[in-house]
C-alpha cells in the first residue's frame, strides 16, 4: 500500500480508526473479534493505527494496546485527548466532557500511555479546542509531553485555519484531522490549504460519510437508538431520501472504474492532494479489506470532475451537525444557501 509523510513518520495513507469496534455506532464488538481486525489490519500492510481516549472510554485504547503492544515497532500509533475525564486510576469516566487544561490534558497522556502499553505516542492530537482555553496554553502542555520523551508529533482535531496557525507558532502541527469526503468539504474552504501551507498532513476521519458513500445505509431510522447519527441532520426523514437520491449516479462511476462505491469514496480523497490520509473505521474483516482495497484504484480527470459535481456542499440536504453539537468544533463553514 502506498505511504505518506506525516510529521517524522510514512505511515500508510489508508490506516485503520479504532472507534468503531467499541462506540458511536453499533454495539461493542467482541473482544476477539477487535482483536482479529486490529491484527488483520497490521497483517495487511497499515501502519496508521488512530484511537482516542474517548472512543468507549478508554476502551478503544485498552484493546488497542492489549493487542498490538507486542508489534509496536511496526506501525504508528496516534491518539486523543480532550474529550474526557480521566479517572486517576488509568480509567475515564463516562460522559463527554470537552477540558483543553493543561493538567486535564496532561492526566489524560498519562492514562493514555497506560492504556496504549507504550512509552510514547508517536502522534498525539488535542480532539477538540476547548474554546475557554486559549489553544496556546493547550498546546503548550502538549509540547511539553514532547519534550519528556511522551509524545513524538502533535496534532489537532476539527480546527479553522486561523486556530492552526496559531497552534502551529506555539509547537510544529504535524496532522490535522476533520471529516472529509465528498459529502462533508468544509476542509476545501482554507484547512487543507493551511495543512499543505506549514507543512502538515490531513487526516480525514469518516471518510465514508458515516456509511452514506458505501450505499449500504438506505432507512436511518433502523439505526440503533444509541447510534450517533440519529441527531445528525442529514440522516433525518426530511433529509435522507433527498441524499439518497445522489447514489445511483454516484453508484455508475464506482461500476465504471471497476470498484465499490466504499473504494471510491476513499480513492477519490487519495486523488485529491498528497498530503491526505484518511483512518476508515470499521468492525467487519470483510470491509477491512474491501477498503484497503482502494488504494489500487485509479480515477481519470473526468471521473474525479463527475464526482466533485455529483456530491458536495450544494447538494448534500441537511447540516453536517445539530444545534448542541455544531458548536463543539471551530471548522470553518460555507455560507448558508
Amino acid at each position: 500500500m502506498q505511504t505518506r509523510p506525516l510529521g517524522p513518520f510514512h505511515p500508510t495513507a489508508i490506516g485503520l480508526g479504532c472507534m468503531n469496534f467499541c462506540h458511536a455506532y453499533q454495539p461493542p464488538l467482541p473482544e476477539a473479534e477487535a482483536e482479529r481486525l486490529l491484527l488483520a489490519a497490521l497483517d495487511a500492510g497499515v501502519t496508521h493505527f488512530d484511537t482516542a481516549a474517548l472512543y468507549g472510554f478508554g476502551v478503544s485504547e485498552t484493546i488497542v494496546g492489549k493487542v498490538l503492544a507486542p508489534h509496536r515497532d511496526r506501525f504508528m500509533l496516534a491518539s486523543k485527548c480532550g474529550m474526557t475525564v480521566e479517572q486517576g486510576d488509568g480509567t475515564v469516566k463516562s460522559g463527554r466532557v470537552i477540558d483543553g487544561r493543561p493538567a486535564a490534558l496532561r492526566a489524560t497522556a498519562e492514562g493514555s500511555l497506560r492504556r496504549l502499553r507504550t512509552d510514547v505516542i508517536d502522534l498525539y492530537y488535542l480532539h477538540r479546542w476547548d474554546k475557554a482555553v486559549p489553544i496556546e496554553d493547550s498546546v503548550g502542555e502538549l509540547s511539553r509531553l514532547v519534550a519528556e520523551g511522551k509524545v513524538r508529533a502533535l496534532g489537532l482535531s476539527e480546527v479553522s485555519a486561523a486556530t492552526l496557525r496559531r497552534a502551529h507558532a506555539v509547537h510544529p502541527i504535524a496532522a490535522v484531522q476533520t471529516e472529509y469526503s465528498l459529502w462533508t468539504r468544509n476542509p476545501e474552504i482554507a484547512v487543507l490549504d493551511a495543512c499543505r501551507d506549514i507543512g502538515a498532513a490531513f487526516v480525514a476521519f469518516s471518510p465514508l460519510a458515516r456509511q452514506f458513500l458505501t450505499g449500504t445505509l438506505r432507512d436511518p431510522s433502523q439505526l440503533s437508538p444509541k447510534d450517533i447519527r440519529r441527531p445528525m441532520p442529514r440522516f433525518d426523514a426530511a433529509n435522507y431520501p433527498a441524499n439518497l437520491a445522489l447514489l445511483p449516479a454516484y453508484e455508475a462511476v464506482a461500476a465504471e472504474a471497476g470498484c465499490t462505491p466504499a473504494q471510491l469514496a476513499l480513492a477519490w480523497l487519495l486523488h485529491r492532494a498528497p498530503h491526505i490520509h484518511m483512518v476508515p473505521g470499521t468492525a467487519s474483516m470483510a470491509h477491512l479489506r474491501e477498503n484497503l482495497g482502494a488504494d489500487g484504484v485509479r480515477l481519470s480527470a473526468q471521473q474525479m470532475a463527475r464526482l466533485d459535481a455529483l456530491i458536495n456542499q450544494k447538494t448534500v440536504h441537511g447540516a453536517r451537525y445539530n444545534a448542541a453539537t455544531q458548536p463543539e468544533v471551530d471548522t470553518e463553514e460555507f455560507p448558508a444557501g
